[in-house]
Parts: structure tokens; C-alpha cells; sequence
């Protein structure tokens, strides 16, 4: 199966029946996809699907960010995804454990936690990201890559003093996922 092939069956399993904006992005990827053979790639310019994860400590409460080298900005990992990955999950895991620099890194079951779309700067235009978390295993260190300024572990309850709606948001969904609640 190619990566394609498993976006669209990871994307038609998607469901979040709480929430119409997320039905209504799943539908945007899906339908992006169908138009555009090239869909998962940096190269479409009409936009491209990424992947990333959440790392959580759920031991203590808490999530690791990456200040952003080229947004300057408190995020989730992730990013654009490789030929050499053979699903989402595998790219949003690949990503994580890049840019924590934390081995041993195991996604939450239940696939992506959450979808969002975000507007990026020519010559593409949107990032369609599809949102995993990743549990850090005990006693985790981080290490800084070269993608990032700075890695933090923040309380969940201190996200949203320095991140932007979608990374609360993400941290949110996380938290019921762990508790049980998708």
C-alpha cells in the first residue's frame, strides 16, 4: 500500500462525530487527495497533507514544543512527509522522534487525534496536517535538532500562555483521548 493509499484509509476511518469542523476537514482532505495525485508532497502547490504528534508525558502532566526555527513559534512536531514513509502514523512518529530527539516514542492507539488546516507562504498554500499524540516513555530527555530553537516540556494547563489555538486544541483532544473519551 502507498502512503497515499493510507492517507485516504486513515483520513475515511477519521471520525469525530462531536465536532462538524472536523468532518468537514476530513472531507477537505479527502477531497484535496482526489484531485491531486501529488496530494502528500511539499512539491503540489495547491497544498499537501503533513504529519505530526504531540509528545506527551502523561505521567506528569505535560507536553513537549519545539520553538519553531522558521515560524518562531511553540508547536507540536512534525512536518512534511518522505517517500520513505510507509503511512502517516510512520511519518508523525518519524517526525517526533526527530525533532524530540526522544527514542522509544509510541503513538496514542486510535489514529490522528485531530485534523488542521493552515495557511502557508508561496509558492504552496496549505498545510492539511493530520494530528497524532506520542507517549514519551518514563524519564524521556529531550535533545535539540536542528529544526528547532529551543524544546520545552509545558504543564497542559501553560499551553495556552504560549501556543496558538490549534496546538491547545490538539493538547485538548489529547487529553480526552487519554482519558478515554475520542
Amino acid at each position: 500500500m502507498s502512503l497515499y493509499d493510507d492517507a485516504v484509509l486513515v483520513l475515511k476511518r477519521y471520525e469525530d462525530r462531536a465536532d462538524a469542523d472536523q468532518e468537514q476537514l476530513r472531507q477537505t482532505y479527502l477531497d484535496h487527495l482526489a484531485q491531486h495525485a501529488d496530494g502528500m508532497w511539499k512539491a503540489c502547490g495547491a497544498g499537501h497533507l503533513t504529519a505530526s504528534a504531540l509528545v506527551v508525558d502523561p505521567e506528569r502532566g505535560r507536553v513537549l514544543l519545539t520553538l519553531h526555527r522558521k515560524l518562531q513559534m511553540w508547536l507540536q512536531m512534525g512536518g512534511h512527509c518522505e517517500p520513505e514513509d510507509a503511512t502517516l502514523a510512520a511519518a508523525a512518529l518519524r517526525e517526533a522522534t526527530e525533532e524530540s530527539g526522544i527514542s522509544g516514542l509510541t503513538l496514542l492507539a486510535g489514529g490522528p487525534v485531530v485534523l488542521d488546516r493552515h495557511a502557508i507562504p508561496a509558492p504552496c498554500h496549505w498545510h492539511l496536517d493530520v494530528q497524532y499524540a506520542a507517549l514519551a516513555p518514563s524519564g524521556a530527555t529531550e535533545k535539540i535538532s536542528d529544526e528547532s530553537l529551543d524544546l520545552r516540556w509545558f504543564a497542559y494547563d501553560e499551553v495556552a500562555e504560549v501556543a496558538d489555538t490549534s496546538v491547545v486544541r490538539l493538547v485538548a483532544r489529547t487529553r480526552a483521548a487519554l482519558e478515554g473519551g475520542r
